[in-house]
């Protein structure tokens, strides 16, 4: 069967250039190599960061339009969006265990190999909705036992239960980006964000508010814009990129639901949406234990943690490029290149962390004044700010880690040290300044420099170690 259906598939699929894998004519010197490295890292880097941003951005106007119509209906939906995420991420980290397997099947030239990982992909989706949808049926009472306010929670948990029907296209939409960015085709995936959040925003404005002939759904309206909107992004994603896709997804093979081969795919992904999961939830512990110093320093970290949210989407893009560069050259038994590929993203990724910390130290008061005139909330945002100056850098290091980690097939060791780094190191540092030291707010955030510098080192030194080794491509099949 494997041997018969690789030369149906691969006598139709045309594949793109790897990772510069491909012998060329004559031996590029090593500048001309780590020039074209830095150059395709930056290519692929730019657009995946774009979506990221796209992304954040359809939460952003969900909140903006309700914030027209109250103030708790803005905290409704700004809970609800949080509590979604925070569900989703198990499941979306999961899927990511596409980047290594599809990228290092793409750099071996192996189309069997992504044919049987796209379609488990597929399956896991599927599988992973159902417990998905099960953690957001208790949403109003996980909200009152975390002492959300009693005035939201309801609206806040109908936007859950009505966010429930997206999930099975957030989970596919997953797929299919992890999938062609391993492919390091991504102008599908940008032209899908746009559309979808010019898609949003106007069914946003015309739910919510009762424009068009319908009705004036308020933030029930926010919700349904947003499921919506998820569901348009799978299937324009899908139709966007069926040439690339569809030697992928047809013919199916019988092996891809063997349950064996899912659950070594399972494995490589479990530790990346643990750690994934991890991550968010010592976010939004620290977001709760602000909570309890007060409106004012919920606000000034609101707006401190928006700002940091939005200098790390490049990085990010810079990890998940990483993952999809370092991939392809394991794929392709080239150690060198992907040390070379690891290197780059360093560069960038780490150099613009550099940049966007120096521009958080050097004007905290001038950048927190664009999300309030409030004074005081102003002088908290002011003072937390050169904070997020400070750990921008490990930031930057701990994500881009990640990605050459994980292009590599390196999952399980990263969640070890996310466990240690953000809830053995962080959190302990941070309740212990923030509320019994008295420092509040700054004292809560020094505990994330402390978490996020530990994980970053140590990450760093785990891709110099893994990097410095054999590197083997991983099998699923």
């Amino acid at each position: 069967m494997r041997g018969d259906s690789g030369r149906r598939y691969g006598s139709r699929m045309a594949l793109p250039a790897p990772a510069d894998h491909d012998a060329p004519p004559r031996t590029p010197t090593p500048g001309q190599a780590w020039r074209t490295e830095l150059a395709a890292t930056r290519r692929l880097a730019v657009p995946v960061a774009m979506v990221q941003v796209g992304l954040m951005l359809m939460g952003v106007v969900d909140t903006m339009m309700v914030g027209r119509l109250s103030a708790s209906a803005l905290a409704a939906v700004a809970l609800g969006n949080l509590y979604f995420f925070n569900v989703t991420a198990f499941a979306t980290g999961m899927l990511m265990a596409l980047d290594p397997v599809v990228a290092q099947a793409v750099g071996a030239r192996d189309h069997d190999a992504i044919a049987h990982g796209v379609q488990r992909g597929v399956l896991l989706a599927l599988l992973l909705t159902v417990p998905t949808a099960l953690l957001m049926v208790p949403s109003a009472a996980v909200l009152r036992a975390f002492g959300q306010p009693a005035e939201v929670i309801d609206a806040a948990s109908r936007f859950v239960w009505l966010s429930i029907p997206a999930i099975p296209a957030w989970l596919g939409f997953v797929v299919f980006r992890q999938t062609l960015q391993a492919m390091a085709q991504t102008r599908a995936i940008v032209l899908t964000i746009v559309i979808a959040n010019v898609l949003n925003a106007g069914l946003d404005w015309a739910l919510i508010f009762g424009h068009l002939g319908l009705p004036a759904l308020g933030t029930d309206g926010s919700a349904v814009a947003t499921t919506l909107s998820r569901w348009a992004m799978a299937l324009l994603l899908l139709a966007a990129a069926w040439p690339r896709l569809r030697h992928a997804l047809r013919p199916w093979l019988r092996d891809s639901a063997r349950p064996a081969a899912l659950w070594r795919l399972a494995r490589i992904g479990v530790p990346i949406g643990a750690q994934q999961l991890l991550e968010f939830s010592a976010f939004g512990a620290i977001g709760l234990l602000m909570g309890r110093l007060g409106t004012v320093a919920m606000a000034g970290h609101q707006a401190t943690i928006n700002l940091a949210s939005l200098t790390f989407m490049v990085p990010l893009g810079v990890g998940a490029a990483a993952a999809v560069r370092v991939g392809h050259a394991v794929g392709a038994g080239d150690a060198a290149g992907a040390r070379r590929a690891a290197k780059a993203a360093m560069v960038w990724g780490i150099g613009f962390m550099l940049v966007s910390a120096v521009v958080l130290l050097l004007a905290p008061r001038a950048l927190a004044r664009l999300y309030t005139p409030d004074a005081a909330v102003v002088a908290v945002a002011a003072t937390l700010i050169p904070l997020a100056g400070i750990f921008q850098v490990f930031d930057g290091l701990q994500v881009v880690s990640l990605g050459v980690l994980r292009g590599v097939g390196d999952t399980r060791v990263p969640m070890v040290v996310n466990v240690v780094g953000f809830w053995l190191v962080g959190l302990p540092i941070g309740v212990w300044l923030g509320l019994q030291r008295g420092m509040g707010p700054a004292g809560l955030w020094l505990g994330l420099v402390a978490g996020l510098a530990a994980v970053g080192v140590v990450l760093g030194l785990r891709v110099r170690h893994r990097l410095a080794g054999e590197l083997r491509r991983l099998h699923h099949a």
